[in-house]
């Protein structure tokens, strides 16, 4: 699924409601989960109600890049503040890799010190619900992650899948201690560490990449840029570049024309490379269109078409 084009304010409202749905989802499973740990001598679940707990904190971070993502450009900020998501994305991916790790350093001290508890049948079940809600939590999550173009909710949504991965580490590691295979739940954590740091890691790249104005796909500008050439009036492409800039993308382009042209008539041709580019870059912030007078200095070969 593509992202859609919205404004600040529909963002807003479409990442508050989904996360408001998954805040109160993982208040509940906290609560419950860390409880029925308690009573059933599970700390596979203990760990595993903390591990909700931590999604509380991600998802209210999340919250609070988007709105600092959707105030206007003032005058200290004159480019606005969409990079607030990035830096949002950057730390929650940094905590969900901590995470992963922590699942993994848990289940090695497990393994290591030989401590393996025969927990209460029911927690195996609460286990297994957990792993349906997680489940749903990740889909609604990274469906309006992938609407948004949000890094910050995509994040949030893998949190909430490694949630769901270390609920099925705690239910195989519960049954397997009722069958007397105990080292099957530290083993489970392991494998499950493994995959949440893999995809922490590499949401954590992906922020970074959008803090430093990272390029857009190469191979769709090259395509747009075809697609320019073709407009009516414009003689080259001479510089053609994009960058992130948030959830949003920034574009610079330089096009020849006739320099014998009007100046109107030089403005109506920019207008046109303009909307093309917006019409295939849904998430451009900015498209700014510099004109050249077409000549040998500023063309190349393609001027004399």
């Amino acid at each position: 699924m593509h992202s859609i084009e919205m404004d600040g304010k529909e963002r807003l409202k479409l990442g508050n409601k989904i996360i408001r749905i998954t805040i109160v989802l993982n208040v509940l499973l906290t609560i419950f989960k860390i409880g029925v740990g308690y009573i059933g001598a599970s700390t596979a679940i203990i760990a595993d109600g903390l591990h909700s707990a931590s999604d509380i904190i991600t998802s209210i971070g999340v919250i609070i890049g988007m709105f600092l993502a959707s105030k206007p450009r003032d005058e200290k900020h004159q480019y606005g503040h969409e990079k607030a998501e990035s830096i949002a994305g950057f730390f929650l991916a940094a905590i969900l890799t901590l995470t992963g790790m922590n699942i993994g350093f848990r289940a090695i001290k497990i393994i290591y010190l030989n401590h393996y508890q025969i927990p209460h049948i029911y927690t195996g079940i609460v286990a297994f619900f957990s792993i349906i809600i997680k489940e749903y939590q990740f889909r609604i999550t990274m469906d309006a992650a992938k609407k948004l173009n949000s890094n910050a909710m995509m994040s949030d949504a893998w949190h909430h899948r490694s949630d769901a991965f270390s609920s099925i580490a705690a239910f195989i590691g519960i049954l397997g201690a009722r069958l007397g295979y105990g080292f099957l739940d530290p083993l489970a954590g392991i494998i499950v560490s493994i995959i949440v740091v893999k995809v922490g890691v590499e949401i954590l790249l992906s922020s970074i990449d959008e803090l430093m104005d990272g390029a857009i796909d190469q191979e769709k500008m090259e395509r747009i840029k075809k697609q320019i050439e073709k407009i009516d009036g414009i003689k080259s492409v001479t510089d053609f570049r994009g960058r992130k800039h948030g959830s949003k993308a920034c574009i610079d382009i330089k096009i020849c024309v006739d320099p014998f042209i009007s100046v109107y008539m030089g403005h109506n041709i920019g207008e046109k490379a303009e909307k093309l580019i917006l019409s295939e870059i849904k998430n451009a912030k900015e498209v700014i269109v510099h004109i050249d007078p077409c000549d040998r200095e500023s063309c190349d070969e393609s001027c004399k078409k």
